[in-house]
């Protein structure tokens, strides 16, 4: 497992260098998610499994949307200012800086970042081996007092006849609670047409809103 030192550029590495090719030359992106979330053995029982899905949106750099479909309807909108969360069963927004929130988290990862540079303040960047037909990179937080343990992330380049697109296949999230959320997209379009009222978001009459 090879630690980043220096530029990626100099590192031939599959993941690595799909990593730096994803946030690149995928400035927008789209596509559709299913979230399983395994809580850890506890007590000999059973570890809990929760799944969920949605859609996926992003446009770089600090912009992107989660809309939750299923079970529960839930939308997480950064506008590049303000991370909004909406809980539609509670009827409630939170609102925080999104500065202050997304240095070190997965969505930095994968949607935030406008360089690869930008990403290694925060994480330690490692190459991982191939799996399934992927190219893996692991980043661990290089704060030590987070809630996130460790991220991987797969990516599935394509080579066409004329040129050649690398797309976001799964995200695997370990918090330091032992709790694993395992994303994994599909149908991902490269760098579609986004209109900037898709990362706008105004609170629902009725609903209260919570600044953090």
């Amino acid at each position: 497992m090879f630690l980043i030192g220096t530029s990626l550029s100099s590192v031939n590495a599959g993941g690595l260098s799909s990593l730096e090719t994803f946030v690149k030359t995928v400035k927008t992106g789209q596509a559709d998610f299913t979230q399983v979330v395994t809580s850890p053995t506890r007590d000999g029982q059973a570890p809990r499994v929760k799944t969920s899905s949605g859609q996926f949106e992003f446009a770089r750099p600090n912009r992107f949307r989660f809309d939750y479909a299923k079970p529960f309807v839930q939308t997480i909108v950064a506008d590049g200012q303000t991370l909004w969360l909406h809980d539609v069963d509670l009827n409630q927004v939170t609102a925080r800086k999104q500065a202050a929130v997304l240095g070190s988290t997965p969505a930095a990862l994968i949607a935030s970042a406008a360089n690869v540079q930008a990403l290694q303040a925060d994480f330690v960047l490692a190459d991982a081996p191939d799996q399934d037909g992927l190219q893996w990179v692991l980043a661990t937080p290089k704060a030590k007092d987070g809630q996130l343990q460790s991220v991987r992330v797969g990516f599935r380049t394509t080579v066409g006849p004329d040129d050649s697109a690398t797309t976001l296949e799964v995200l695997e999230i370990l918090d330091s609670f032992g709790q694993r959320s395992v994303l994994t997209f599909a149908d991902f379009k490269v760098n579609p047409p986004m209109m900037a009222s898709t990362f706008q978001f105004s609170t629902p009459k009725g609903a209260d809103l919570i600044r953090q």
